[in-house]
């Protein structure tokens, strides 16, 4: 069966907080987790506590959306049968939101949005909702229905995306450039021991591989949707790329001496980004990208720039 997670707000959603804050509230969740349906008398046997108690705690767990109910015929009359709503509960803290920085151009691109294609199956590209065209066509990349995308995954080629070069726009020098994206490799099936060397290009240019260690599928995605079968690509790495004035690195560790004074980007009204796993590469393991509505992070592919007057 598939998990039901519920992600908690630890500052908006305070009242489902209190109401699992409770050793009792918690062991009713459990067993209730555990056992297909029991009703109020049965979970008051299983921890040997007052059955007022199991039902105030049922009602404080039903209001808070921890617990559903259903009234079901019994011997004399009806009862009421409870069960977990969720198999797990994720509580986020997010960062206060930062004042805004004049110097940070930012820009969010669909991921099905890219402009060019040529990719080899196994591939195939999905929304939320379900696959769009046909499963390892790659002529299928170029249905209009990919601007719905939200997971895309092939053997080996690129997908390509044009970027506005806002910074040239509003004519300020680029000191920084970084592209996020949740990125793993692709097998059929999923293996997390699948090593593929994934290439990033900026308007023609090679910034350098970074080797994605696998495909992941031990655990469904916290954004991944209910019908994607737990056999195929579940999440993958949050990775960025950032280009300095000294050279290009992936979280922090360098991966080549491409500098921003290589790319030249002032002389370009747009920035072209491709992303590629090369037929000839060492590890030519597959490349999956995950959008929002897919994976663990909800986003699409991310630039920002970090510019001076």
């Amino acid at each position: 069966m598939t998990p039901n997670f519920l992600l908690i707000d630890a500052e908006k959603d305070f009242d489902v907080l209190k109401a699992a804050a409770s050793p009792v509230r918690v062991q009713i969740l459990k067993i209730l987790h555990e056992a297909d349906g029991l009703n109020v008398n049965e979970i008051a046997d299983r921890l040997q506590q007052p059955q007022s108690s199991i039902s105030s705690s049922i009602t404080i767990l039903e209001e808070a959306g921890l617990v559903r109910t259903e009234t079901r015929k019994a011997r004399k009359g009806s009862q009421k049968i409870c069960f977990a709503t969720y198999d797990e509960l994720i509580i986020s803290f997010h960062k206060a939101e930062q004042a805004a920085d004049a110097n940070l151009i930012a820009v969010s691109m669909p991921l099905g949005l890219y402009t060019q294609s040529s990719v080899t199956a196994p591939c195939g590209i999905c929304s939320p909702e379900g696959i769009i065209g046909l499963l390892d066509v790659p002529d299928t990349f170029m249905d209009p229905d990919r601007m719905k995308a939200a997971l895309l995954w092939f053997t080996s080629g690129y997908v390509e995306y044009q970027f506005p070069n806002n910074a040239k726009i509003q004519g300020r020098n680029i000191e920084e450039m970084e592209f996020s994206m949740e990125v793993s490799s692709e097998v059929p099936g999923t293996h997390s021991n699948w090593p593929s060397d994934i290439t990033l290009s900026v308007n023609g240019i090679e910034l350098g591989d970074w080797t994605s260690p696998g495909d992941f599928g031990d655990k469904r995605g916290l954004y991944t949707p209910d019908w994607w079968k737990l056999s195929g690509s579940q999440y993958g790495m949050l990775k960025t790329w950032r280009i300095t004035h000294d050279g290009s690195y992936v979280d922090g560790t360098r991966i080549s001496g491409v500098s921003l004074k290589d790319l030249d980007l002032s002389s370009h009204r747009s920035i072209r980004l491709r992303i590629e796993v090369k037929q000839d590469a060492r590890h030519p393991g597959g490349l999956n990208i995950f959008g929002r509505g897919f994976g663990n992070y909800d986003q699409e592919i991310l630039l920002r720039l970090r510019t001076s007057g």
